[in-house]
């Protein structure tokens, strides 16, 4: 593993540099995850059919939420554990890693057995009607008891890339979603195991991602790898502050990931009332989307996160603003090429995931165009969170993600179909990112304000 390592210094190195460095083996691995989201769509909607796609759909809150726990303790640990080695504190990064992960996993374990246990009861809170219920206790079954892997495969790379290799994350994010495709393809196609299969197929493909870079991470030669947690009183005190900071820190990454499935589920009831479960599975195809994107503009900011954090707690914030328009300007671009790949093959893209024959075919591909409309505002929305967060300004980073992912987002699903009917109920997400967009730039504009007013008194 020592030839992955790559020679990065997030302190002196060219920015543009140091940045693409991070960017392009984050993104290939993100990518790759992407590829076995959308082959998994591809196996169910074709080999099982749009029932079943909607019945992922309507599970696939816990899967967000299992994300969204390991993009909190990823991301909240990784600031910290940046701050700290930027000031030598190599130990005290080491501890917060150990604590960030060990925590996590036994949170999602106990989690996992509750929602087994009450299988039926979270897939009627999730909107599921009668029709689809087999099909999503199936899936539950299958995919629940790998959450905890699911989340360490998140978090353990944020770690694995200040460690110093994002390549090494890269292939461990690649060989997890190869695995997953196989599986996939064997267990729905050739073993017939439904959605089961399709569900086993992603926790395996998990685990195996997970035991690499844990295997990293345990190598003393690895800037950063586990240490030793003591048991006495006072110990368990600095890890429960230590725990709760880090939380504080990445609660927005959470957010974005709950933000997800809370449209989902809101998604789910309104498609459900207003076009029946065609409309969910129609529905379903932009879930499988929406999270890619959010991979890609998440890729950035997680290449941004320590660049902007090492050089925050060095107190070189001319390097900081630098990273930020670098990841702003990359976000943008994508952005842009995104929307317009999803207008102009809006049919053929549907068409990977059910068939053209079916009447969710039609709901979607009248949808998709619509739904896409919110890409560009959610790159500078995603970016902005990320920002904030690695600079540690917790309360504007929480906003922006209450804003666009709860407030806003019931608020159209509520009031957007009222006035405009089916079409109100696509531009339900892009509507909300786009006055997500507009408090951005108000906060911005506070934010100068109140820097150029504190110059001031001290001039």
């Amino acid at each position: 593993m020592k030839e992955l390592k790559d020679k990065i210094d997030f302190g002196c190195e060219n920015i543009p540099s140091l940045f693409r460095k991070m960017l392009y083996p984050t993104l290939l691995g993100m990518l790759f995850n992407a590829v076995f989201i959308i082959t998994d769509g591809i196996f169910v909607g074709h080999g099982l059919g749009s029932d079943a796609l909607a019945a992922i759909n309507i599970t696939a809150p816990l899967f967000l939420f299992s994300t969204g726990i390991g993009l909190m303790f990823g991301m909240g640990a990784s600031i910290v554990a940046s701050i700290h080695l930027s000031t030598g504190k190599d130990k005290a990064a080491r501890i917060n890693m150990t604590q960030a992960l060990s925590i996590s996993s036994l949170f999602l374990l106990i989690c996992s057995a509750l929602v087994l246990i009450f299988t039926d009861q979270v897939l009627v809170l999730f909107g599921c009607s009668e029709r689809l219920m087999e099909l999503g206790r199936d899936y539950i079954y299958g995919f629940v008891p790998f959450l905890t892997t699911n989340a360490l495969i998140v978090s353990s790379g944020f770690f694995v890339r200040l460690s110093g290799a994002p390549r090494f994350a890269m292939i461990c994010s690649i060989v997890a979603a190869v695995i997953n495709i196989i599986l996939d393809y064997l267990w729905i196609f050739v073993f017939d195991w439904g959605i089961f299969g399709a569900a086993l197929a992603t926790g395996v493909g998990t685990i195996i991602g997970v035991v690499m870079m844990l295997c990293f991470l345990f190598k003393r030669s690895s800037k950063l790898h586990f240490v030793r947690i003591k048991m006495s009183r006072n110990s368990m005190r600095l890890t429960w502050r230590n725990t709760i900071y880090m939380c504080n820190l990445g609660f927005s990454s959470f957010l974005c990931e709950l933000a997800i499935a809370s449209m989902m589920l809101c998604g789910n009831y309104v498609f459900m009332a207003y076009m029946g479960e065609e409309g969910v599975a129609a529905f379903s195809i932009a879930c499988y989307f929406f999270p890619i994107i959010f991979m890609m503009y998440n890729s950035i900011a997680q290449s941004a996160q320590p660049i902007i954090s090492y050089n925050y707690g060095a107190n070189d914030l001319s390097r900081v603003n630098h990273t930020f328009r670098v990841a702003l300007q990359t976000a943008l671009i994508f952005g842009t090429s995104l929307i317009l790949l999803t207008i102009c093959f809006d049919s053929y893209i549907v068409s990977m995931f059910i068939s053209s024959t079916e009447p969710a075919h039609a709901i979607a591909t009248k949808g998709f165009p619509l739904f896409a409309l919110g890409f560009i505002p959610f790159a500078v929305n995603i970016i902005s969170i990320g920002y904030f967060q690695s600079i540690e300004r917790i309360r504007n980073a929480t906003i922006i993600t209450v804003l666009r992912g709860f407030i806003f987002m019931l608020l159209c699903f509520v009031v957007l179909p009222l006035w405009w009917g089916d079409a109100g109920v696509w531009l339900a997400v892009p509507i909300s990112e786009l006055m997500t967009f507009l408090c951005v730039l108000i906060i911005y504009w506070l934010d100068k304000r109140k820097v150029k007013s504190g110059v001031e008194m001290l001039a």
